[in-house]
């Protein structure tokens, strides 16, 4: 099978954390490509639905609010399962 050089250009964060996983799984990111391409032409099309994810105003709120929360210095953080019960019970 002949290869041929393709370039991509990939978002710095999603090519970290998506190398990180294909590691993991025992694989480097061409074979991974690979992988999804072959199953591309095999499907003859994406092999994932591809859909804009339709949430309620209520979930939406909920991650507005959690993700305000995750970036507020203000609110307590907990390391682990302990620290958390412990600061319940006060």
């Amino acid at each position: 099978m002949a290869t041929t050089p393709t370039q991509v250009r990939i978002d710095a964060d999603i090519k970290r954390e998506a190398t990180a996983l294909f590691s993991s799984l025992g694989l480097d990111m061409s074979s991974a490509v690979n992988m999804f391409l072959h199953q591309c032409v095999l499907r003859g099309g994406l092999p994932f639905a591809v859909e804009v994810p339709q949430f309620s105003e209520k979930t939406l709120s909920a991650m507005k609010e959690a993700k305000r929360i995750s970036r507020d210095p203000d609110v307590k953080g907990y390391n682990n399962m302990e620290e958390l019960k412990a600061a319940l019970d006060d």
